[in-house]
């Protein structure tokens, strides 16, 4: 990448959620920082201030030290007046990424064994077929399609019903209020004109899944929401917004990063035809492949961290009640770890390096599916395609938590 002009307010980029509408320029921002001021204070109106961590090394030292650096209060930047205060009830729903200690391990033992590599394995069969499923859907469009909503935002939310053991029919309603939840600042995708609109979808989802959990505890199954609706923590059950806060994470988090991964890994390998070729010549490569794939595209763009006692990092001495950005998408291109990091490589030997699962204590819990879900999906399609290109430029989701391609039109043609 070439050395670019000093921005203006570079800061920005972290908060503003149109930043992340343009990845290149963004990228550029951001390697700047890294070189100049890798962890910067940012102030800007109607924002808590907060310092931006752009650093693998340094993200790292952070997610080492969770009791130092906590999810609590907030555990994503927004405008202060977004934010439900204490008088309000606080957020309407309870997840792990807002659990520090003890309350979050316990939580997440609830789901742990269900994620772990082993349980994973039973999910092949399953992830195989939904990935023959979708490709089939591409091939009978007609060489065709808007990859990122025809294709990319559907398989990986039909892995996540079938996981919690929700109907088909209700596909389409989660699909929409997981596009209203992370892409609520998108002008396209938010209930614009709505007062509080991500609140009302968070209530939305508190609607269906009250639903649900009625139905596990009179009914339960062996689907992961029965698991989640009959869980006790020392001898009681859990709260009813845990549960609430546990199906929101599973069914949103564990759909719309896969969704954005790949269709994100897509567009990466259509700008990089001669690594489109190398997984063609290659499949074995593709397990790799997955993991270098989502370190470009870094879906999930940060997380917060609350210092709670003074600590230096590069120099830097947090105080407490201080903010830290951890920019997962920054450190993803970190020049110190990843060599020539704007190049996307498919035989990268630490590709597995990236941070767009987390680091330690809250390292995603989905991340075996995730991987999975990948290698299935370009698995499948890259031994069936003849060509592909882009049929028109391609848009970004505005969303400063988590986002990837909003459009991507192709052309391909199917053996």
């Amino acid at each position: 990448m070439s050395e670019t002009l000093v921005p203006s307010e570079p800061g920005r980029i972290f908060a503003d959620p149109s930043a992340y509408g343009d990845p290149v320029a963004w990228h550029e921002t951001a390697a700047y920082l890294r070189r100049e001021s890798p962890i910067t204070r940012v102030s800007l109106p109607g924002y808590d201030d907060f310092w931006a961590v752009t650093r693998h090394a340094d993200i790292m030292e952070i997610e080492r030290n969770p009791e130092i650096f906590t999810n609590a209060p907030y555990p994503t930047i927004g405008p202060i007046d977004s934010r439900p205060s204490e008088a309000e009830g606080g957020s309407p729903v309870n997840t792990l990424i807002q659990m520090d200690g003890q309350e979050h391990k316990d939580h997440r033992n609830i789901v742990n064994e269900w994620f772990k590599p082993a349980s994973i394995k039973r999910m092949n069969e399953r992830v195989a077929a939904l990935a023959t499923q979708y490709v089939d859907r591409m091939a009978d469009m007609g060489g065709e399609c808007d990859f990122a909503n025809d294709i990319a935002m559907h398989y990986p939310l039909q892995v996540i019903l079938s996981i919690l053991g929700l109907p088909e029919e209700d596909h389409l309603k989660m699909l929409q209020l997981t596009q209203e939840l992370f892409g609520a600042e998108d002008p396209d995708i938010g209930r614009a004109g709505e007062d509080a609109g991500v609140l009302q979808v968070l209530l939305d989802f508190v609607e269906y899944f009250t639903g649900l959990a009625a139905d596990r505890r009179n009914h339960p199954t062996d689907d992961l929401a029965s698991v989640i609706a009959n869980a006790v923590i020392n001898g009681d059950p859990i709260a009813d917004m845990d549960v609430m806060g546990f199906y929101l994470i599973v069914a949103t988090a564990g759909h719309d990063t896969t969704s954005n991964s790949i269709a994100g890994g897509l567009l990466a390998l259509l700008e990089n035809p001669d690594q489109l070729d190398l997984l063609r010549s290659d499949p074995d490569l593709i397990d790799r492949a997955a993991d270098e794939l989502i370190r470009y595209v870094s879906p999930v763009k940060h997380f917060l961290r609350h210092c709670q006692s003074p600590y230096t990092v590069r120099g830097v001495t947090f105080e407490p009640g201080d903010v830290a950005l951890l920019s997962f998408a920054s450190g993803n291109r970190d020049e110190e770890v990843f060599e020539d990091p704007f190049r996307l490589d498919v035989r990268r030997a630490n590709a597995s390096s990236h941070l767009a699962f987390g680091f330690g204590r809250h390292f995603c819990l989905g991340a075996h599916l995730a991987r999975l879900e990948i290698r299935a999906f370009f698995r499948e399609m890259i031994g069936r395609l003849e060509t592909i290109e882009l049929a028109a430029p391609p848009t970004f989701v505005q969303s400063n938590l988590v986002s990837g391609p909003k459009t991507l039109p192709v052309r391909y043609r199917f053996r």
